[in-house]
């Protein structure tokens, strides 16, 4: 299911970032949401507080129903509009963005957006932009952290859906996005789902990129990777963007992923210095 909803933010003209630009704090005024589901209307008032505020206010009660198209369709200056996607539980925030070729938010104002405590929550903000180079569109995500991202999987797929509401597209459709990973082609097929051709896997240590020593055909496969002492399986691999795949521990049994604490363990691979580009990790 998605939802659509605006959400008041000083909306400017930001140039691209690097992808190891510091984010500064920048303080923004208190936003006022308002949350349009398929199903169900609701409305939330919701203070984003700066970094250091501890405390913040939610209310709901009942409004005025809307249609998703018709929601999509306003243009208030100073609202940006947005829906609520999740693909498996990757959770995003939809931004049309075809009018313009740069993000209409900040990579900044995006962690405050993806906040799941002051702000919208989310793992993501995805941009629809103009296509360039032939393509019908240009897919850019900022990650909760202000990080750009080449490409997701299941962004990409939220990304198809979204397209499909925006254009009112009926049936099976399919387009080509431009990517930081190159171009993709979502396919819409008859029940509603999204089918994405996500190309061959890149094998190559190098290409992924990861600094771990190749041990079969020049790819890092089922390889020792120390973490915190203690020493993980894995396999290497991008799909536009770097894979870290793990089945277990060496000499351990298999994983059992209920017992790890993924919110500790998690970032110690997705930052770990063998991965110049960090990583996803599964």
């Amino acid at each position: 299911m998605s939802i659509a909803a605006a959400i008041t933010v000083p909306l400017t003209s930001p140039t691209r970032r690097s992808l190891t630009s510091s984010l500064p704090h920048q303080s923004s005024p208190s936003p006022i949401l308002k949350f349009t589901s398929l199903t169900k209307t609701v409305t939330s008032r919701l203070r984003l507080a700066a970094a250091a505020a501890a405390a913040a206010s939610m209310t709901f009660g009942a409004a005025e129903k809307a249609s998703p198209d018709s929601f999509l369709d306003r243009k208030e200056a100073g609202i940006l509009h947005f829906v609520k996607y999740h693909g498996l539980g990757n959770d995003f925030i939809l931004v049309d963005n075809r009018d313009s070729s740069e993000p209409k938010v900040t990579p900044e104002q995006a962690v405050r957006l993806c906040d799941r405590n002051f702000g919208i929550g989310a793992d993501g903000v995805i941009f629809a932009l103009p296509g360039i180079n032939g393509t019908d569109y240009t897919m850019r995500i900022f990650n909760s952290d202000g990080s750009e991202p080449e490409m997701c999987g299941n962004g990409v797929r939220c990304f198809a859906r979204f397209i499909t509401e925006l254009e009112n597209l009926q049936g099976n459709q399919c387009f080509t996005v431009h990517t930081g990973a190159g171009l993709i082609v979502p396919e819409i097929v008859d029940d509603g789902k999204v089918r994405v051709d996500m190309g061959e896997p890149i094998l190559k240590a190098s290409d992924v990129p990861t600094k771990l020593a190749p041990n079969k055909d020049n790819s890092v496969v089922k390889a020792g990777l120390d973490v915190d002492g203690v020493t993980w399986n894995v396999t290497c691999v991008s799909m536009g963007n770097p894979h870290c795949i793990t089945f277990g521990t060496e000499g351990g049994q298999d994983l059992q992923v209920d017992e790890l604490n993924l919110a500790e363990i998690g970032p110690k691979f997705e930052h770990h210095e063998v991965f110049p580009a960090r990583t996803n990790t599964g």
